[in-house]
């Protein structure tokens, strides 16, 4: 790879609304929990596709309802996805849904379960997204610059050997492509906690900085304090992240945030599932630290890859981006070796420089977008969570 980074291609899918993938999903995409049958009948039916079932849509209202239609909208409009089928139970949603996946210019249909039942449903589905399949198929690759690509992070199952190796990795990785033009973004709000007069002061400016402490702090209030039973609702640090050596949220923001590098500055804020709207750059979302939602969020926000520094070894992967997964435990590499795509071991070995580490990350961007499965993505992981404020109505 040219030490000159601008001038690294892929191998990436163009899409109508300029935006560049590095997969072709057919998706068949359900508004609500009751349609998931019906998707997945679909998907048996037509080979090429994939459904993506999930838990809500029924009842829900408010920020709640909010967040629920920008994730599915948002995971249709991902530019790693072709084309899309969506099925719900009644006929205004589903195209609510439907029209906002058509804004990007990509194939997208819908169809509604009531007055016609699931067995007409699912074969005028399965014919649709037959066609689709065709159109998808005959989508060629083209020569991109790697600075188009949007970069999305977080950690999981963290460990002492997080802050010091994986994380710095994806850090370095920041410091040399945001400044070429790619999106980036990183979030779990909670994970910040101890740390974020750090975050606050990596803001671009005073006014975001402000910004980002405001929703930062309503998070811990409105959420962790208000619902907490000890010590942010016993989950924060998780067993997996005591057993590793953090003992506690501090230790573990603090490792946290070497995820966005030396001298990343981020620009602005999103909601969960928000795509970003102030150019290039890197972003805070407002978003869970659990694996699934936060991924799932950060893909629905219209990012293409998703780099998942860990320490204990997290399974993590997504239907529709692929997961890269960097460790810098030597015990993981042993244990878990099938689920690692980056081994930066060599960090605490002192044979490896974060540098270097930093390097062997953007080669394995430059792969998988080219079309390498991640270790996720060969295992079968698909892990789709959505994110839920409170009870529906």
């Amino acid at each position: 790879m040219t030490s000159d980074l601008s001038k690294v291609t892929i191998q990436g899918f163009r899409r109508d609304n300029g935006r560049v993938g590095v997969r072709n999903h057919v998706l068949i995409l359900p508004l609500d929990d009751i349609s998931n049958a019906a998707c997945e009948a679909v998907a048996n039916n037509i080979k090429g596709t994939m459904a993506i079932p999930h838990a809500y849509g029924r009842l829900q209202f408010g920020e709640d309802l909010d967040i629920h239609f920008r994730t599915i909208i948002g995971t249709g409009a991902n530019p790693n996805v072709a084309a899309v089928v969506v099925i719900g139970i009644e006929p205004g949603w589903t195209k609510k849904i439907v029209d906002g996946i058509a804004l990007t210019g990509k194939p997208v249909v819908g169809f509604s379960i009531e007055q016609n039942g699931d067995l007409k449903t699912i074969m005028n589905a399965s014919r649709a997204a037959k066609d689709m399949v065709h159109y998808a198929s005959e989508i060629q690759r083209e020569e991109c610059s790697i600075t188009e690509l949007w970069i999305s992070t977080k950690c999981g199952e963290s460990d002492t050997t997080t802050g010091l190796g994986s994380c710095p990795t994806v850090g370095n990785m920041y410091d040399k492509l945001l400044p070429l033009g790619i999106y980036g973004c990183f979030g779990e709000t909670s994970e910040i906690t101890g740390a974020e007069h750090i975050c606050q002061e990596r803001a671009i400016n005073k006014d975001v900085g402000e910004r980002w402490y405001k929703m930062w702090k309503a998070y811990q209030d409105d959420v962790i304090f208000a619902h907490q039973t000890d010590n942010l609702s016993d989950s924060q640090p998780t067993k997996g992240n005591i057993e590793g050596g953090l003992t506690t949220i501090e230790e573990k923001a603090l490792g946290n945030l070497e995820k966005i590098g030396r001298t990343s500055k981020f620009i602005d804020i999103l909601e969960p599932a928000e795509a970003p709207k102030s150019g290039k750059g890197l972003y805070f979302m407002d978003s869970s630290s659990a694996a699934a939602e936060c991924v799932t969020l950060m893909a629905a926000g219209g990012y293409v890859l998703h780099t998942f520094p860990t320490g204990q070894g997290n399974v993590i992967g997504n239907p529709i981006v692929p997961v890269i997964k960097i460790t810098a435990n030597p015990r993981t590499i042993r244990t878990m070796s099938e689920h690692v795509d980056v081994d930066v071991s060599g960090i605490l070995r002192r044979d490896m420089t974060i540098d270097q580490a930093g390097d062997e990350l953007i080669e394995m961007i430059r792969r998988t977008s080219n079309g390498r499965n991640t270790a996720s993505e060969a295992l079968g992981h698909r892990e789709f969570s959505m994110t839920k404020l409170y009870r529906s109505a």
